[in-house]
């Protein structure tokens, strides 16, 4: 059967994540492992099954954005979920704005995941969590002024003594922790006086509502849970990392306020936890301090090395990203037999080696450009010329903001293979024209290739 052309298009879309949980999307699922550094999802595992089976754990995840961080959370969400543990995977900039965040938005919006996904499950009892409710309803109380308090009916109610209001489950004519908490948390995201208010109020009380959320919800919770035969609960916060680097009126970062002074409520909560981290904390001069926050380092996804610091091409990189788009257009076929039909979606094997080679090792990047060389080409197999003026158009792109001193930092990279502090991240890296790569357990670092097809690259 011929490749269908749409088909195509649509399996390599740059902005999808993979869910390894859907049959359809794990048969595109590529183990860049073994050129990535290390089985970094696999050693998060084995520290939740394993060593802490039992106790809670707090992992960092982080590296490039685009680079394949949430399709390997979703893996390791469907290997815990094999192993027997209750998992609550979520994308935390859907509930907070992530141009302003407080550690308390970041507790309420998991307490909020938690119950939630608690909730739908009808096969479990529920914690009651009074006094995580009574926390909630004077929360509302007190900013009541400024929430309306809406998401279904409002039924009276009294929670250790204390009347008020809390949204109903009209499904179910009972209580929704998760609603009452949600009513906080979406007006705090979408007013900023309202969330200033509620970080004035719940900012000095920080540590009393973690214990609240541990002892009222996550620990009952868990002791439910493994009543109905699960091992644990493990709660993934995915996109933390992609937090605003502005200046908070303290004169820290937001990632360093977040990650650093508030790091260790962060380890607190009484579950398994994995939370993305910025890349840039990595070359912050707080990094130090940072370590000290939390019990294990930041577990790194670099680039998919397809060269070494010294420049020889790596085929076993280049031969994994060719089955990441292989995958795509045959996912029923061998890897040998994706290689035979090669030709149906490039002229030439060398066409499609050169796609992954200008890419870098990032995997976003190379789909991009793929998916535009698809668009522009508009026909299969691909052919040269198109690819070229794909190329072109991408350099020309990434090239219009960088200035003389910006060339000669990348000259200087490609010699030393090293990337310092954070301006050089802010630079350099965030603005995707340096990779990170990993070998031995040692980083380094080199300029997207995109940028060795330029003139200006090698003038002096």
């Amino acid at each position: 059967m011929s490749l269908d052309y749409a088909t195509f298009f649509n399996a390599i879309n740059p902005s999808k994540t993979l869910v390894y949980s859907s049959p359809t999307d794990r048969q595109y699922y590529i183990d860049f492992s073994s050129v990535r550094g290390g089985e970094i999802i696999k050693k998060i595992k084995n520290r939740i099954v394993k060593l802490y089976r039992d106790r809670p754990s707090c992992s960092l995840f982080t590296g490039h954005i685009g680079c394949g961080k949430s399709t390997e959370l979703h893996k390791l969400k469907s290997e815990l979920e094999a192993a027997s543990f209750f998992v609550v995977y979520f994308e935390s900039d859907k509930d907070l704005d992530t141009a302003d965040i407080d550690i308390v938005e970041v507790l309420l919006t998991i307490a909020k995941q938690i119950s939630e996904a608690l909730e739908k499950d009808k096969t479990i009892n529920q914690p009651q969590a009074p006094l995580l409710r009574r926390f909630i309803q004077k929360t509302t109380d007190v900013l009541m002024t400024e929430i309306e308090v809406k998401g279904g009916l409002k039924a009276p109610i009294s929670v250790g003594g204390i009347s008020g209001s809390l949204d109903v489950d009209t499904e179910k004519q009972a209580l929704s922790l998760s609603a009452g908490i949600a009513s906080l948390t979406v007006k705090a995201k979408d007013d900023s006086g309202i969330r200033e208010k509620l970080n004035q109020y719940l900012g000095p009380q920080t540590t009393a509502l973690v214990r609240t959320i541990n002892e009222d919800l996550i620990k009952p919770g868990i002791e439910t849970l493994k009543q109905n035969g699960y091992a644990g609960l493990a709660v993934i916060v995915d996109n933390l990392d992609r937090i605003d680097n502005r200046q908070k009126a303290s004169g820290k970062t937001q990632q360093e306020y977040l990650f650093v002074d508030r790091g260790e409520i962060l380890t607190q909560l009484a579950c398994h936890t994995i939370y993305t981290m910025p890349l840039a904390l990595q070359f912050s001069n707080e990094y130090g301090n940072l370590r000290q926050r939390f019990p294990h380092s930041p577990d790194c996804l670099p680039m998919v090395a397809i060269k070494t610091p010294s420049g020889e091409e790596l085929s076993q990189g280049i031969e994994k990203l060719k089955q990441m788009v292989l995958a795509r257009a045959f996912p029923q076929l061998s890897e040998a037999e994706r290689l035979e039909r090669v030709e149906e979606i490039f002229e030439t094997m060398e066409l499609f080696n050169r796609l992954c080679r200008v890419s870098g090792g990032h995997v976003r990047d190379l789909l991009q450009l793929l998916s535009q060389w698809v668009q522009e080409e508009m026909q299969l197999p691909l052919t040269e010329d198109t690819l070229e003026d794909a190329i072109a158009d991408d350099l020309n792109k990434m090239s219009l903001g960088v200035s003389p001193e910006e060339w000669e930092l990348l000259r200087q990279v490609h010699r030393t293979k090293k990337v310092q502090d954070t301006v050089g991240y802010e630079r350099l890296i965030r603005t995707r024209r340096v990779f990170e790569y990993v070998e031995r357990r040692k980083s380094w670092f080199d300029v997207n290739p995109i940028f060795l097809e330029s003139d200006e690259f090698f003038e002096r």
